[in-house]
């Protein structure tokens, strides 16, 4: 379990975590410990000898070792592909081998501990037991210690190295005759630790300083500084979420100007706004320092306290709610919020249960009656295409019932949408766009300034039970995450 969830988060980055990610995963999990449950009981029926299964591990503990190294030129490779194909290939090349050698374990301790066809069940039943209990305990142990707290290469050489001491110490004990094997395999994870250590030291951040790196329970969070001091990045499993001006205090990417101008441009008195999902805090910082008063709920709890390091982001200005999104606004008060900003957009994907017929609904039912819901989304409008656009139209429309619906974008993929209850929902005031940062004005001027409409008989109306958003729109968002994974070995 430790070897299926590590993988997913190992590749991550480069392919995402999509549902087609996650079936590729498991699928070669499965097809992996089925061929080693099948080869391990072939092996042990010709011998019953414990040497080649504690091979097999010391063998599985290396490869293991090895996918460190190389999962991120494999990774680069897979974005040739499909994202099905792609994350298919890759979890087949990394995983496929160790967990298949790791399989053989149960045929093979079944096979040795039994002495009569007797005890053949009670010993099966035994076995199955304490390798269930053993992949709750490691499923527990990844889910809650190793991957929030630890980098996903260091836990995968703990587990690399577990597997190995494991090994050598059946050779040390029972087999001492194959001294010349513990050496070797010893010898091999001892160059790749050097190598990788190496490539670690020798990073390809040839203009950027690393701030931060770490793992959180959302993905890896890094912070990069360019040299000239001019310009900082936060990154979420290297896709770009923000970018900063650290001297200017001033985000340097349009969305975060899109989603306060929008609130404004829509509402002429805005008292109390709920903003789902932080960032880096840049929108709601903006509206307080307005006077307005503002909830924000962000899932991942590592997340505040790298943008009040990072991107002086006063956290105690406003009320900071640790959760998930969809369980706040269902407990939320009604008609409490004059604009609720969903902003939980990471880079290309949405979280499927923030976009239905009944998330939307319960949005609509702590909004004020004039109130308005702001949407920082991603998408095409060309026919074909334009199913996820189609249907987040037709969901907050027919589905939820907002009466008026508007949509910023400039065919570079951000897209805004702007939903109300109000039978004229049209722009009020004008943003200034003297705050705006140079480097985006000209995109933010696009943005607030070109409409675009949908063909809502494209798509559906995305509910809790079926949302196929992931499936229909995989074209559009494997260019997005192909794009941003390339575009990072410019850092």
């Amino acid at each position: 379990m430790i070897v299926e969830i590590l993988g997913a988060k190992m590749l991550a980055p480069f392919v995402g975590t999509s549902h087609f990610v996650w079936t590729a995963q498991i699928a070669v999990t499965l097809v992996a410990l089925a061929t080693g449950y099948y080869c391990g009981g072939r092996l042990v029926d010709r011998s019953p000898n414990l040497r080649k299964l504690y091979v097999g591990i010391i063998a599985a503990s290396i490869y293991l070792a090895s996918t460190v190294m190389v999962v991120e030129p494999l990774a680069y490779w897979c974005l040739k592909f499909k994202l099905a194909t792609g994350s298919l290939l890759a979890s087949l090349f990394l995983f496929f081998v160790p967990l298949s050698l790791l399989a053989m374990t149960g045929p093979f301790f079944v096979r040795v501990i039994t002495e009569s066809v007797s005890a053949v069940g009670s010993n099966t039943g035994r076995l199955t037991s304490i390798s269930t209990l053993g992949s709750v305990a490691g499923t527990v142990l990844i889910g809650y210690v190793l991957i929030p707290f630890l980098p996903n290469s260091v836990t995968m050489y703990i587990t690399a190295a577990v597997l190995m001491l494991t090994g050598v110490i059946y050779f040390l004990v029972y087999d001492r005759t194959n001294r010349m094997l513990i050496t070797a395999a010893m010898l091999a994870m001892l160059i790749i630790g050097v190598e990788e250590y190496r490539m670690e030291k020798s990073d390809r951040l040839h203009s950027y300083v690393s701030l931060f790196k770490a793992n959180s329970n959302f993905g890896e969070l890094q912070v990069l500084d360019s040299t000239s001091g001019t310009s900082r990045y936060y990154i979420n499993d290297f896709l770009v979420q923000n970018t900063y001006d650290p001297t200017q205090k001033k985000s340097m990417s349009a969305f975060a100007y899109l989603l306060h101008d929008l609130s404004w441009a829509y509402m002429p008195r805005i008292e109390k706004a709920l903003c789902i999902g932080m960032g880096m805090g840049i929108v709601p910082m903006r509206l307080v320092g307005e006077g307005v008063k503002v909830d924000v709920v962000e899932i991942n709890p590592a997340v505040p306290s790298v943008a009040k390091k990072y991107f002086d982001c006063d956290i105690d200005r406003f009320n900071l709610v640790i959760g998930d999104g969809r369980y706040f606004i269902n407990q939320a008060k009604a008609q409490d919020y004059d604009v609720v900003i969903l902003d939980a957009f990471l880079g290309d994907s949405i979280p499927s249960h923030l976009f239905s017929r009944e998330a939307f609904s319960a949005i609509k039912r702590i909004l004020k009656p004039e109130g308005v819901l702001i949407i920082n989304s991603f998408g095409a409008f060309e026919e074909g295409r334009d199913f996820a656009m189609a249907s987040m139209e037709k969901t907050l429309r027919e589905g939820a019932g907002f009466r008026n619906i508007k949509i910023h974008a400039s065919g570079d993929g951000n897209v805004f949408f702007v939903a109300s209850c109000r039978a004229d929902l049209k722009i009020i005031r004008q943003p200034a766009f003297d705050d705006v940062h140079s480097s985006c004005l000209a995109r933010v001027k696009s943005l607030f300034l070109n409409s675009e409409s949908t063909k809502p008989e494209h798509g559906i109306v995305l509910t809790d039970d079926f949302n196929p958003l992931e499936y229909h729109d995989a074209v559009n968002r494997e260019e997005t995450r192909r794009w941003l994974a390339l575009n990072m070995k410019n850092f």
